[in-house]
């Protein structure tokens, strides 16, 4: 994949593109964004809600008079993915809140996605429409149909052209197959198959077939109380249709290959780092609970993000990780207050860019974070309307931890922890990030001189 390495190097320099969404400082809930995905050319963007609905977004062609202004994302398609439920059986709301959007490859003119609430999976197609059937023997321009007495000649239908209509239709709906809340979806490389997972377990479905589906990983304990941890996210590999991960609340990652036996629950490979006795505290296990688990597009690595930092896991070692990034530190003498407030069970997501050389992930302060591999560098960006001028470049932030605060950096006791990017995308062949703060979709890509 042609991508220059983005992040912390100095040769890339990431400025302002668009952003999406209300200006307004009062937020309806529906409007919180929940999921950010590119499509596998990143030609489409798209973001899920907690009002049920995907917006789809996509990218202008590039001008021959501006070639350093890349195509910019405009709404292609919205719709209402999902609407909220009642289960009777149980007297429990089901919140339309979009909880993953993954993309299928494109195999013909439509795109594919699936989308997720807590309870249900659904297909849509999305696809366009630009000519119209005119000319029916039976039937009149508007569609009511003609008395048979009055025909009188026969015509060919044709096609006549008309304005770009885009829609967006569910094609399948795949329900009932998870008593607890769904957390993930991942489409399998074959093309044919995917995973959900809910809480306890793990689903494996033919995306033709919706009324059954195999039960493939189930850590549910026969007596409840004897329950110690979660499934917290899953994902197929890259390439090897065979082999998937899942990770949990307990801070490891198991990889499980499905040509072993038809169940599961026995795994490959298991990856844990020991616990640093020195960083033992009251807060250790919610710290190291698994928020989110990718493959890097080679598939050679993993990377996971706990609360406090991003690890890469070479396949190959099991025993600990190759790389650890701290993503935010500074914040770990504050556990306790986030525990008060409840921000120590965010769950922050965390992606690779194209060629698999930097990482990003979101923090509080509406602060985001690259960690480039090859040069061991990092850098802070922030994603706010104050620099958001077209084109404006964005200013490496920092934040003092203790001691004397120098002019530029912020103090980690201003951190406004009701700002929290939670959610990234990195654009699978160009230097373009997507990143979600609370109901706005910030667009930056890298700098073209």
């Amino acid at each position: 994949v042609a991508c220059g390495a983005g992040g912390g190097t100095s040769d890339v320099q990431w400025c302002f593109s668009q952003v999406k969404g209300a200006i307004d400082d009062d937020v309806a809930e529906a409007d919180i964004i929940s999921t950010v995905e590119f499509n596998h050319s990143g030609e489409l963007l798209a973001t899920g809600d907690k009002g049920g609905r995907v917006v789809i977004f996509q990218q202008e062609p590039e001008s021959k008079n501006q070639p350093q202004c890349r195509g910019e994302y405009n709404v292609y398609s919205t719709f209402q993915s999902h609407e909220p439920e009642f289960d009777y059986l149980k007297s429990l709301e089901i919140e339309e809140k979009i909880n993953k959007i993954r993309w299928l490859p494109q195999k013909n003119a439509a795109q594919f996605l699936l989308s997720t609430n807590d309870k249900t999976i659904k297909l849509w197609k999305i696809s366009e429409r630009d000519k119209r059937p005119e000319g029916y023997n039976l039937k009149e321009e508007d569609g009511r149909y003609r008395d048979l007495n009055t025909v009188t000649t026969l015509r060919v239908p044709v096609f006549r052209p008309m304005d770009l209509m885009v829609e967006a239709s569910p094609r399948r709906v795949f329900a009932n197959a998870h008593t607890y809340h769904v957390n993930s979806i991942s489409v399998n490389s074959d093309c044919e198959t995917y995973l959900s997972a809910d809480d306890l377990r793990i689903n494996l479905w033919n995306l033709e077939i919706t009324d059954r589906s195999f039960n493939i990983v189930d850590i549910k304990p026969t007596n409840m109380e004897e329950l110690t941890e979660v499934i917290t996210a899953v994902e197929f590999h890259p390439n090897q249709c065979n082999t998937f991960v899942y990770s949990s609340s307990k801070g490891t990652i198991r990889l499980c290959d499905m040509r072993a036996s038809a169940l599961c629950d026995k795994h490959a490979k298991q990856f844990e780092e020991p616990e640093d006795p020195n960083n033992r505290s009251f807060f250790s296990e919610i710290i190291s609970s698994i928020s989110d688990v990718k493959f890097s597009h080679s598939g050679r690595y993993m990377m996971t993000r706990d609360y406090l930092s991003v690890k890469i896991w070479d396949l190959n070692m099991e025993s600990r990780p190759v790389e650890t990034y701290q993503v935010h530190e500074y914040l770990r003498s504050k556990l306790c207050s986030l525990y008060e407030n409840d921000c120590i069970f965010d769950k922050f997501e965390c992606c690779w860019n194209g060629n698999d050389s930097v990482v990003m992930t979101g923090s509080y302060n509406n602060f985001f974070r690259m960690f480039d591999r090859g040069y061991r560098q990092d850098v802070t960006l922030e994603a706010s309307r104050e620099n958001s001028k077209p084109r404006s470049v964005l200013k490496p932030r920092k934040v003092s931890t203790g001691g004397k605060r120098k002019k530029d950096e912020i103090s980690v006791d201003s951190l406004d922890f009701n700002k929290k990017i939670l959610h990234t995308a990195w654009h699978p062949l160009d230097n373009i990030i997507a990143v979600a703060t609370t109901n706005n979709l910030y667009i930056f890509q890298e700098k073209l001189n």
